[in-house]
């Protein structure tokens, strides 16, 4: 925010030709720039908090991850899925400090990789405060968090712990390099030589965040191949549900109160007016918008997967509710900022039969994923992306990406087909790069033995074999084993 100036020149003249008219302008013109620089600190103040706050709901999306990765699966590897969520942020809170944050927004930088603030060394700066970091991080693992819900269940604790540092420390920063920092050489922010005149317009990250997770966990599960139980001898998909419905619907109202952080908060600040000083439209209504687009997309998505399940299965299902409530988030999480309510509804519409069809899609190539995560982020994050090539609104991306005019927008908006273009350039190098990355790390985890747990492990649970213990304890008596003879009944005050 630039403060505003007064010449003590200009305002003598003003004064008259009294002896002390001098003094008098530079008195007043001193008091106006304390005033001024107050206002100029208090915007930075304002839009920092903002900022911050944002991170802190992002961060809280992490609480709903846990939940809902707790409840997707069997009772018996609660304490495992619970603590790889603890553990995608701690490990990537340190490997993005010391080299993600860098690699993703170290400018000065060429258009594939950045080049400064390892360790934030030299920082803050003119660019970026420690909010950025924080919001910027909580990107990070949520990445992460995603590719874990994948290979749930089957896979040894080391590889959790090198899978999320390489995710978090190399491969998401590299990817938000080329599509989120200035210098990136599809990003729409850039000076010049915009990528189809336009860049890549993903304003929160179906493709940086959700694709590029769900991608990892994609090449993870493949790698390491089904449940045991998943499928029959004859190929058929046996259902594995998860243990709890209370903790997917608690995980899934959080993450919902995240995303308004995740989407709204990309903006990043909210002191901006468009146009002249003075007006109640600006920056806070397209956040206001985006909150509303965001919200449309889920609800579309969720009533759209209620009633196709129903028509499909008979049931009226929670957990593809609350799963096609998260791919409608997933898919507008991409055009939120620059699209209409109108246009999410119908983003979330299609993303709920995109996820119906992914899984559907998994099931005949007998592809686990517990979570349905690579279905869901992955599906719905290109849908999003697609989404976005088609409906973005010339007034809206002209607003939020104001440095450059007559951009591209959307192609059903009668912007041309170069922004489409851009965005399937988007989608071939994010699925290109990451499973050149991620796929190649799953597959020497394998062959050295330490990507899945054994037959026996998996059978009798992680909780047990690994974590010293069954995640749910319902009475002390039942330690004793000869109250779990047939017959033996335990009562609420003892046996």
């Amino acid at each position: 925010m630039a403060a505003i100036s007064c010449s003590a020149s200009e305002l003598q003249p003003l004064l008259g030709a009294a002896a002390n008219a001098t003094a008098a302008a530079q008195y007043i013109c001193g008091r106006f720039d304390a005033v001024s620089n107050k206002f100029v600190d208090t915007g930075y103040a304002v839009d920092n908090t903002y900022l911050l706050f944002s991170a802190y709901l992002v961060f809280a999306m992490q609480l709903g991850f846990a939940m809902l990765c707790a409840g997707s699966v069997r009772a018996k590897n609660t304490m495992n899925i619970m603590l790889t969520n603890v553990l995608d942020a701690a490990t990537g809170g340190l490997f993005y400090y010391l080299f993600g944050f860098a690699l993703a927004f170290g400018t000065p930088s060429n258009g594939f990789i950045g080049q400064h603030f390892f360790g934030l060394n030299k920082f803050p700066s003119q660019s970026f405060d420690y909010g950025y970091f924080l919001y910027q991080w909580a990107f990070a693992i949520a990445a992460a968090g995603i590719t874990s819900g994948s290979i749930a269940e089957r896979t040894q604790f080391v590889a959790y712990l090198i899978y999320s540092s390489f995710l978090t420390g190399f491969v998401y920063p590299i990817v938000s390099h080329w599509f989120w920092s200035a210098d990136g050489w599809a990003s729409p922010a850039r000076a010049e030589n915009l990528l189809f005149g336009s860049g890549v317009i993903d304003f929160a990250g179906s493709g940086v965040v959700h694709l590029v997770g769900g991608i990892a966990g994609l090449w993870g599960a493949l790698i390491e191949g089904p449940r045991i139980g998943r499928f029959d001898h004859e190929g058929r998909s046996v259902a594995m549900r998860g243990h709890s419905g209370t903790l997917v619907v608690l995980g899934t109202f959080l993450l919902w109160f995240g995303w308004y952080g995740f989407n709204a908060g990309s903006f990043l600040n909210i002191l901006k007016a468009y146009g002249e000083s003075g007006s109640y439209y600006g920056q806070w209504s397209a956040i206001g918008r985006t909150a509303v687009t965001t919200t449309m997309a889920g609800c579309s998505a969720a009533l759209t997967t209620l009633f196709g399940k129903r028509l499909l299965s008979g049931h009226w299902n929670l957990t593809d509710v609350c799963n096609g409530l998260l791919g409608g988030f997933a898919a507008i999480t991409s055009g939120c900022s620059v699209v209409d309510p109108w246009a999410a509804i119908i983003c979330g519409f299609v993303a709920a039969w995109v996820l119906m069809g992914c899984n559907k899609l998994a099931e005949k190539l007998k592809y686990d994923d517990p979570l349905e995560a690579a279905q869901l982020h992955g599906g719905c994050g290109s849908w999003g992306i697609i989404f976005t090539a088609l409906f973005a609104k010339k007034a809206y991306v002209e607003e939020v990406y104001s440095g450059q005019p007559n951009r591209p927008y959307g192609l059903l908006m009668g912007g041309g087909g170069k922004l489409l273009a851009a965005h399937l350039v988007q989608i071939v190098v994010i699925v290109g790069f990451v499973s050149l990355t991620m796929g190649t790390l799953f597959f020497l985890l394998h062959k050295l033995k330490l990507l899945r747990i054994s037959s026996e492990e998996e059978m009798a649970g992680m909780d047990v074999t690994s974590h010293g213990g069954l995640a749910y304890v319902y009475t002390d008596e039942c330690n004793d084993p000869a109250m779990l003879k047939p017959g033996f009944v335990v009562s609420r005050t003892g046996v």
